[in-house]
């Protein structure tokens, strides 16, 4: 005797296959398209709420008012250490009038250390991993420039390949991650610049 549940169970185990495949297949798709972050400009970026070093709550975007440059970092990245006194710089030239928030993800040191004891005047936020997920951030440094209501207005993951000035001293040889950090950085920078005088 054939129990009525073998075609029921058959039918569940069937709804079940293609559920897991189809949501598979955009987790793919999406992981994808934001394999080093996403790099459309003029996009709101997903809101969220995170305490910051000091325990102040920011709630993104409704806590900005201003241009600011986020950027998703990590202690260990020689890349961020190469643009963060650019960065600074930039605070200093605009007068306070730009921010930076310095959202720290997959980092085993103590940020705020890092933090003290180069004196960046940025926005500390440790543990900001479920952000950078938000925000389909991987790879570091993550660098956008919002305006006052959160919209991306730069990434230096919408930078193509192409535009990055060749240097023909190198041609050939094999940069340490330090060595390209010291020449990406810079132009990071430029780029952020070029950006924040666009839209202001």
């Amino acid at each position: 005797m054939i129990s009525g549940r073998a075609p029921v169970n058959s039918l569940m185990n069937s709804r079940l296959v293609r559920t897991v495949l189809i949501i598979a297949s955009v987790l793919l798709a999406i992981s994808w398209g934001s394999a080093h972050g996403d790099s459309r400009l003029d996009w709101q970026a997903p809101a969220f709420e995170l305490a910051d070093s000091n325990g102040r709550l920011l709630r993104y975007p409704d806590d900005l008012g201003k241009p600011t440059i986020v950027l998703f970092w990590a202690s260990w990245c020689p890349y961020c250490k190469a643009l963060m006194p650019h960065l600074q710089s930039i605070v200093d030239e605009y007068d306070g009038t730009i921010g930076v928030l310095a959202l720290n993800f997959r980092d085993d040191e103590d940020p705020s250390e890092f933090m003290a004891e180069y004196g960046y005047d940025f926005r500390l936020f440790p543990h900001a991993d479920p952000v950078a997920a938000l925000w389909g951030v991987k790879t570091t440094p993550g660098l956008f420039l919002v305006d006052g209501s959160g919209r991306i207005l730069f990434s230096n993951y919408s930078i193509p390949d192409d535009a990055y000035p060749a240097n023909p001293a190198d041609h050939g040889k094999k940069l340490k991650h330090y060595q390209r950090a010291a020449r990406r950085a810079p132009f990071w920078a430029a780029q952020l610049r070029l950006a924040i005088d666009k839209n202001r």
